[in-house]
């Protein structure tokens, strides 16, 4: 029996750090928080432009990328708190979104992601109870995904492929190179993630860096 089509939309839930405290791997970098917040936004610009997305509900505590976010036709900020560590902070949001709707987390430093590449990933999502797609090195996360009315789970982290599998959820036959893929946590992976084009926020703050 085929699986029915998810035709009602998707929440994507974007846990972002404080700016302050994000990237702390990302060496080199003259103004950090500002490169961090940019990716932050860049990739939930892109979320919220994707065609099979209705809401974005952003966790986090960061006052600056808070305000901006808020503004932007269907996404929600909710306020990360007392809440600690990433898998709880998605979790948070995976409860805003309701049990009843079809959810996502996406990490919130994937700044090449294209609308396009998140809607055939989503598509994909539709046909399995729990998805995944790995990271470019292939044993992280970038997206992980539930069908309506399936229980949520998380394991983020290093090395959550392997712990997403055990969860239940299924790989997502997102290609390679899909910009989907390339999360940023170090100045070898920006680079890559800046081949690949990132979103114009990412481009102003290393222009600026670089004049």
């Amino acid at each position: 029996m085929s699986t029915p089509e998810i035709r009602d939309g998707w929440t994507i839930v974007v846990p972002v750090k404080p700016a302050a405290i994000g990237k702390s791997r990302l060496t080199g970098v003259s103004d950090r928080e500002a490169l961090a917040r940019a990716l932050a936004l860049d990739t939930i610009a892109a979320a919220a432009a994707t065609p099979r997305v209705s809401r974005v509900v952003v966790v986090t505590d960061d006052v600056e990328l808070s305000a901006l976010v808020a503004q932007w036709p269907a996404v929600d900020v909710v306020a990360e708190g007392d809440v600690r560590g990433l898998d709880a902070a998605v979790a948070l949001g995976a409860e805003e979104a309701g049990r009843g709707t079809a959810r996502a987390a996406l990490l919130g430093d994937v700044p090449a992601l294209t609308p396009h590449d998140l809607d055939a990933a989503l598509e994909l999502a539709g046909r399995v109870e729990r998805g995944l797609v790995p990271d470019a090195e292939g044993t992280g996360s970038t997206l992980v995904t539930a069908r309506p009315n399936a229980v949520w789970v998380s394991a983020f982290g290093a090395d959550s492929a392997a712990r997403h599998r055990l969860l239940g959820c299924a790989d997502l036959a997102v290609p390679r190179d899909s910009t989907l893929r390339r999360d940023v946590d170090t100045a070898v992976q920006l680079a890559q993630a800046v081949a690949l084009g990132v979103g114009p926020r990412t481009a102003a703050v290393l222009a600026s860096a670089a004049a």
